[in-house]
């Protein structure tokens, strides 16, 4: 497979994590236009992270290896840690950074907000009332686990909020093209702020 090349060596990151369980590969550009490889094995989890690149204009190569023959739990899991990491590594000293981001994004029935701070302290208030335990193979108790692991993992207060919605497909797909189009927001670069912390303590 050929690994996307970012026209600028600036915002990007490239995070390689082993374990027992998994091995994982994230190749990340903030500044892209949308293009992405990725393969975890889990089908629908390669679906919702095409919308995360697709809709925050991330270019996005994700590679998973895991054990899948026990359950999708830890391949889950653990690329949403390395993702978190990918970001927090692209996204540097975070001098000049929006910070904020905020996007309520709807599907069909389903109608879901996201607000998330790049504070560089992890929380995460998990809003979603997911009806069915499947997607397809798909175990949808895993969407909290991926966004618990990312939050930690790159350092960011995240709220997910479920304002309407009774399709679990359409529910946890409108959250993470939300997602997408906050964290857009979120790590854009603020003009104004360009040289400077994004916080009056000087440290985020």
């Amino acid at each position: 497979m050929q690994t996307l090349k970012p026209t600028s060596t600036a915002r990007r990151a490239h995070v390689a994590r082993t374990t027992g369980e998994t091995d994982i590969n994230v190749s990340l550009f903030l500044d892209g236009t949308g293009e992405h490889r990725i393969h975890t094995g889990i089908p629908f989890l390669d679906h919702m992270l095409a919308q995360l690149s697709t809709h925050g204009l991330f270019d996005l190569e994700i590679r998973a290896e895991g054990d899948l023959e026990i359950d999708d739990h830890h391949t889950n899991e653990d690329v949403g840690i390395t993702l978190g990491q990918a970001f927090n590594q692209a996204l540097g000293d975070r001098k000049g950074l929006v910070r904020f981001g905020h996007f309520s994004a709807p599907l069909d029935e389903a109608l879901i907000e996201v607000v998330l701070d790049f504070s560089g302290r992890p929380y995460l208030v998990y809003g979603l009332e997911i009806p069915t335990q499947r997607v397809g193979t798909y175990d949808t108790q895993l969407t909290r686990e991926f966004f618990q692991a990312f939050a930690n993992h790159a350092g960011i207060t995240l709220h997910l909020r479920q304002q309407a919605g009774i399709n679990s497909h359409h529910i946890i797909e409108a959250c993470f093209k939300a997602f997408a189009r906050a964290l857009r927001m979120a790590t854009e670069m603020d003009p104004r702020r360009i040289g400077a912390i994004p916080s009056s303590k000087g440290v985020l």
